[in-house]
């Protein structure tokens, strides 16, 4: 997995922006880690926090505090993410660009603006859910439609597509990976061999 930062470059410490700086880059590599068979084939557990974050979500900064208290607050009660709500609106979690649950074989995800930082693979999923006829809304969703859900999925570079089987210690739909996760993991995994 490759990370890529561009900064506007060095200068002495001021709140305005610099002018006449040189931008400095970094590059940095790590071997991609991805999920356990046995996470995709059982599923993981996640937690809920309020989400905390500045309101321009949309903006990757340098600034990483809000993913690293996240990512201790779902260390802290074993679970594999943290999943933010603001103001009892699904956003995101700390590392996943694509958040979203199936009821009735139909996927629903937070809209793409301030309080989400969309991914690529947000985009992938809305070719695959095109591709396989699965209806994909982006609209507000309440914590209590989370709650509800037959499947919550997660969705990022590193974690590809996980299901989720229980939030704070409660079930969510059969207790385990549903028809709509099987789909779209099978036609990622097969969108990903044809690269």
């Amino acid at each position: 997995m490759s990370y890529i930062q561009v900064t506007r470059g060095v200068a002495r410490r001021t709140h305005a922006f610099p002018t006449e700086v040189t931008p400095t880059v970094l590059i940095m590599t790590n071997p991609m880690v991805l999920p356990a068979a046995e996470a995709v084939a059982q599923g993981v557990a996640c937690v809920t926090m309020e989400d905390r974050r500045w309101l321009n979500c949309q903006i990757k900064s340098t600034s990483l505090l809000g993913n690293v208290l996240a990512a201790q607050y779902a260390a802290e009660h074993s679970a594999t993410e943290a999943i933010q709500f603001r103001d009892g609106w699904l956003t995101e979690s700390l590392g996943v660009q694509c958040l979203g649950g199936a009821l009735a074989g139909r996927v629903s995800a937070p809209p793409k603006d301030n309080l989400i930082l969309e991914g690529i693979r947000y985009g992938l999923l809305e070719e695959l859910c095109a591709a396989l006829d699965i209806s994909l809304e982006t609209r507000r969703i309440s914590r209590e439609e989370v709650f509800g859900a037959d499947e919550v999925l997660l969705s990022s570079a590193s974690k590809e597509l996980l299901p989720v089987v229980s939030i704070d210690g409660q079930t969510i739909g059969a207790g385990a990976p549903g028809p709509v996760f099987r789909k779209l993991y099978d036609a990622y995994q097969a969108a990903k061999a044809a690269l």
